[in-house]
C-alpha cells in the first residue's frame, strides 16, 4: 500500500539524458552494462564512486499512465495515481482505516471478527501455528461455523485458509493438524489450501530435509477478512505474533470493494495450490497442473492467468466505479453522507494492493518500489522498516544513489526471531548485523550518515518483524 508523495515523472537529469538520446535504445545500454562494470570493481574494493550517482538514471523509467489524469478527482493532484495501471486503486474513507498498536489487539480483534461474521472469513497466512492461543483462534471458527447451521436462517458462512505448504506440514503437529477437525465437521464450507512453490520438485525436494526446503519458496500473503472488513499484516497465525512480536496492522472497516479483491486473490492462489482433505492428504484442484510433479512452465503460465484475471478484473471494476464516483451525481462530503446515511463520502485515502509471484512472473511490488525509490528526490524522505535488512544490491544503489533522506528501522539482533535459535538459525542475527554493518560503511566511506540514518528496535522480551515503506515529500508551508 503506497502512501504519500513520491514523484510519478522522472527526475529532471534522466529526462534531459533521454532528450540528448533520443531512438538510441543501445547506447543507454551499454551505460547500463558500464555500470554493472563498474559496480563489480567497485565492490571488490569495497568502497563506492561516484558513477554511483548514475544509478537512479540507469534505472528502469516510471511506467507511464496511459491516459490523462483526471483533472477533476481528488487524487488528480496526488502523485501515486500511475500506479493504478498496475493495480486496482481502491479509495475508502479515512474513517474506515485503523491502525492496530500491538500483537495482543490484532489477536482480540480477530477473534472478534471471527464471532460476528456473517458470510466469509479468509485467512492467509505462512503458517498455523499449535500452541493453546491458536487453537482457540481454531475454536472461534468452528464455534461460528456451528452458530451458522444452528441459525433460525442458517447462513452461507464460508471459510478459506490459505497456508504454504512446507511450513504448514512442518513437525508432526502442524497446522494441517490444527484444521483437520474443522474439514472433518463442515465439508461443505471450510476450505484449505496450501501452496506449494514450483521451485521445489524433483531431486532437490526428495533430498532437502525439512525447514530448509522452506527456503526454496513460500506463500507469504498475509491477510485476515471477515465479511468487508480487513486486516492487512506481516503477522502469522502464531501465538509469538499475538503477544510480544511486533509488526504492523492496518484494519479496514466496511470497504467490501477492497475484501472482494482479496477474497478473489486468495481464491485464485488457493486454486492453483494442493487441497487438504479431511484424511489429510492433498489433492489437485481439477483440471489444474500439478505443482511440482506437473510441467512447471505449464503450471506457471496457468498460475499466471488466475492472478493477473483477478488483478485485471478488479482494475476494470474499480474504473468505472471511479467514473461512477466522481463524474456522476454521487458524491458526498463527509457531513453529507453522514446526514443522508445512504451514500458514501469522499475517498481521501488510496490503497494499492501490490503484488509479488516471482515464479509466475508477476513482479508488481517489485516495479513500484524500484519506481518510488529512484524518484525520491531533494526534500523526499523515505522511511523503511524491516526485521530483515537485507536490501537487494540494485535497492542499495537506489538508496545511495539518489539525494533523499532515509531513515531505516532494523531490528537489533536481541530482538531477531532466530536469536538464541539452535543449530544454523542461531547464526541468523550475526549475518543480518554483518549486513547492516557493511552497508553502513558504504554509507560513511561516501560522506551520507547524515542523509541515510539506520536505527535498531529493542525491546526487552520482544522480537521484532515490522516491514514497509513510506516515502514522504516535505514542502514549505505557504504563508
Amino acid at each position: 500500500m503506497a502512501a504519500a508523495a513520491a514523484a510519478a515523472a522522472g527526475p529532471v537529469l534522466w529526462r534531459r539524458l533521454l532528450g540528448l538520446l533520443p531512438g538510441r535504445p543501445g547506447l543507454a545500454a551499454l551505460l547500463g552494462r558500464l555500470s554493472d562494470r563498474l559496480g563489480r570493481n567497485r565492490d571488490r574494493r569495497r568502497r563506492r564512486s561516484p558513477w554511483l550517482l548514475l544509478a537512479p538514471l540507469l534505472s528502469p523509467t516510471v511506467p507511464q499512465v496511459t491516459s490523462p489524469p483526471c483533472c477533476l478527482c481528488p487524487e488528480g493532484v496526488h502523485r501515486f495515481q500511475w500506479i493504478r495501471n498496475l493495480v486496482p486503486e481502491f479509495g475508502v474513507c479515512s474513517s474506515h482505516v485503523r491502525v492496530l498498536s500491538s500483537p495482543a489487539e490484532f489477536f482480540e480483534l480477530m477473534k472478534g471478527q471471527i464471532k460476528v461474521a456473517k458470510r466469509r472469513v479468509v485467512m492467509a497466512s505462512l503458517y498455523l501455528g499449535t500452541g493453546p492461543l491458536e487453537q482457540e483462534l481454531v475454536d472461534c471458527l468452528e464455534s461460528t461455523l456451528e452458530k451458522s447451521l444452528q441459525a433460525k436462517f442458517p447462513s452461507d458462512l464460508k471459510v478459506s485458509i490459505l497456508l504454504d505448504f512446507t511450513r504448514g506440514s512442518r513437525g508432526r503437529k502442524n497446522s494441517r493438524t490444527m484444521l483437520l477437525p474443522l474439514l472433518q465437521r463442515f465439508p461443505e464450507q471450510v476450505r484449505v489450501s496450501l501452496f506449494h512453490t514450483p521451485n521445489l520438485r524433483g531431486l532437490l525436494r526428495l533430498l532437502i530435509p525439512e525447514r530448509f526446503n522452506e527456503t526454496i519458496g513460500l506463500q507469504h500473503i498475509k491477510v485476515y477478512l471477515f465479511d468487508n472488513n480487513v486486516i492487512l499484516s506481516g503477522a502469522n497465525l502464531s501465538d509469538a505474533y499475538f503477544t510480544n512480536r511486533q509488526d504492523r496492522y492496518v484494519f479496514l472497516q466496511d470497504c467490501p470493494e477492497i475484501a472482494d479483491f482479496f477474497t478473489e486473490l486468495v481464491d485464485a492462489v488457493g486454486d492453483v495450490s494442493l487441497q487438504l482433505q479431511g484424511d489429510d492428504t492433498v489433492q489437485v484442484v481439477e483440471g489444474m497442473v500439478h505443482p511440482y510433479k506437473g510441467d512447471r512452465a505449464a503450471y506457471c503460465r496457468a498460475a499466471n492467468k488466475r492472478v493477473m484475471d483477478v488483478i485485471n478484473s478488479a482494475k476494470a471494476r474499480q474504473q468505472v466505479l471511479h467514473a461512477q464516483t466522481f463524474h456522476g451525481d454521487s458524491l458526498l462530503t463527509q457531513e453529507d453522507a453522514a446526514a443522508a446515511g445512504d451514500r458514501r463520502p469522499a475517498p481521501d485515502t488510496w490503497i494499492y494492493p501490490l503484488i509479488q509471484m516471482k515464479p509466475f512472473e508477476i513482479q508488481i511490488d517489485e516495479i513500484v518500489t524500484e519506481t518510488l525509490l529512484t524518484e525520491a528526490e531533494r526534500g523526499a524522505k523515505v522511511y523503511l522498516t524491516t526485521g530483515y535488512f537485507n536490501l537487494t544490491q540494485a535497492y542499495m544503489d537506489l538508496v545511495l544513489g539518489t539525494r533523499a533522506e532515509y531513515q531505516i528501522l532494523l531490528a537489533s539482533p536481541e530482538v531477531n526471531g532466530f536469536f538464541g535459535a539452535k543449530g544454523v538459525a542461531g547464526a541468523i542475527p550475526a549475518a543480518y548485523v554483518h549486513i547492516e554493518r557493511q552497508f553502513y560503511g558504504e554509507v560513511c566511506s561516501l560522506g551520507q550518515q547524515e542523509r541515510v540514518r539506520l536505527q535498531e528496535y529493542w525491546r526487552r522480551g520482544w522480537t521484532f518483524h515490522a516491514k514497509g515503506q513510506f516515502t514522504g515529500t516535505w514542502r514549505p508551508r505557504s504563508p
